[in-house]
């Protein structure tokens, strides 16, 4: 059982969602404007978040930064946006995972779980430290850190570079990434990884060109090496 964040002006749509979501087992804490679900996270520390983007204050994409700056709460994005690149934008900015609209009870609660499957501690499977070189991972944390300077990684980001780092030297297929990481049986968005690799380089002061921690294995994966 989860509380649950349901942000959402669309009364019919809330209504529909909120009695899935109960009959399942979870607490709804329903929310019809942004500024009402910054106060919610930031007083009632939900354990997740469904936050529709099309809200009558505050565009959702504005929210979902603003839900960011304050909390790591795990966030679901539902959308009727279906282009590249806003999904693209929406992971960037923070999202955890994202439905498009129309969606049945059934899928949300899908993600739902997969989602706080992620988020849930696994401290008696996880090493409390891992170091690739220069880098430094603190599982249990959730830290990382760079020649000694902390990483801003969102979670996802965070999570596929600990996988990797778990790793070290072993190819990982995307298909690998998507079950383990997104908890997802089938790659729908193979950009997803594609991007998260790409935003972790960055980070990690590297290109695929020039790569130091991540290198790529054409056709097959990426694999997390020691810098030489």
């Amino acid at each position: 059982m989860a509380m649950i964040l349901l942000v959402e002006d669309d009364r019919n749509i809330a209504a529909a969602l909120t009695r899935a979501l109960t009959d399942a087992g979870h607490v709804v804490r329903p929310a019809g404007h942004a500024a009402e679900a910054l106060r919610v996270v930031t007083t009632e520390r939900p354990n997740l978040v469904i936050l529709d983007l099309g809200l009558p204050d505050i565009d959702g994409a504005d929210a979902l930064r603003m839900i960011r700056s304050v909390s790591d709460v795990p966030v679901i994005v539902a959308t009727a946006r279906r282009s590249e690149t806003d999904i693209i934008s929406l992971l960037g900015g923070g999202a955890d995972d994202y439905v498009t609209k129309p969606f049945s009870g059934g899928h949300i609660l899908a993600r739902i779980d997969a989602v706080l499957r992620r988020a849930r501690p696994t401290a008696n499977e996880t090493p409390p430290c891992i170091s690739v070189g220069e880098l430094t991972i603190r599982p249990r944390q959730r830290l990382a850190e760079l020649r000694g300077q902390p990483l801003q990684l969102t979670r996802r980001e965070f999570d596929v570079l600990a996988y990797l780092a778990e790793r070290v030297g072993q190819v990982v297929s995307r298909r690998e990434l998507m079950n383990e990481v997104w908890h997802q049986a089938k790659i729908g968005e193979e950009q997803t990884i594609d991007v998260h690799i790409s935003w972790l380089r960055r980070k990690l002061g590297e290109t695929a060109a020039r790569p130091r921690f991540l290198r790529t294995v054409r056709g097959v994966g990426v694999m997390m090496v020691e810098p030489r």
